[in-house]
């Protein structure tokens, strides 16, 4: 087993923290991005999230989908499969991927439309994201943080929360909720309507 004198490893310690710290800040900038893009976002939610939901319900899961990237952490121990020991951590922060992309799409809405991004009409904005995914060849909806395009990550945190299995099944199952077993062979009670 090869040994490692201490002053190495001292130096490697030393040139691996400022490198952790660097990570830290450009998520840091990224998710300021984010928000800076807010329009932006809130826009891209508009455009592709269901209609059913509405415009303060899909505000509120672009919101969701904010505060997830804004406490997304590096190195994060993450939860281990069932029936494995296994323990994996989170990878590097999709916010700076996902920061260009909308800088991008608002600057390409600007230089074609000679407007932002969010002033466009509903059609010409599910026209641009639809144009940005269709490079992309995998048929399924990938996980949040593996997701090519901030579009399909924001779907991917939508349709993985309770309110999206509610709105499929139209029903308030409460996914991830406990309910007491005493209610557990009732049948959940329909959504309301919105008019």
């Amino acid at each position: 087993m090869p040994t490692i004198s201490r002053r190495k490893f001292l130096g490697w310690l030393a040139a691996s923290v400022p490198a952790a710290a660097f990570v830290r800040q450009a998520h840091a900038a990224a998710v300021d991005d984010l928000s800076g893009n807010q329009r932006t976002l809130a826009a891209i939610g508009a455009a592709i999230l269901p209609t059913e939901l509405g415009s303060a319900a899909t505000t509120a899961a672009v919101h969701r989908f904010q505060r997830w990237i804004a406490g997304y952490r590096e190195g994060a121990e993450l939860l281990h499969g069932y029936g494995t020991s296994k323990l994996e951590r989170s990878g590097q922060t999709p916010a700076t991927r996902w920061a260009a992309q909308l800088d991008a799409i608002d600057a390409r809405s600007r230089k074609l439309h000679g407007r932002a991004f969010a002033d466009l009409s509903l059609t010409l904005q599910r026209d641009t994201i639809r144009e940005d995914l269709s490079a992309i060849t995998s048929g399924r909806l990938p996980s949040v943080v593996r997701a090519p395009h901030v579009a399909l990550a924001l779907l991917a945190h939508f349709y993985a929360s309770p309110e999206a299995t509610d709105l499929c099944y139209g029903a308030q199952i409460g996914k991830q909720a406990c309910r007491p077993l005493a209610a557990s062979s009732r049948q959940p009670l329909p959504l309301a309507r919105r008019v």
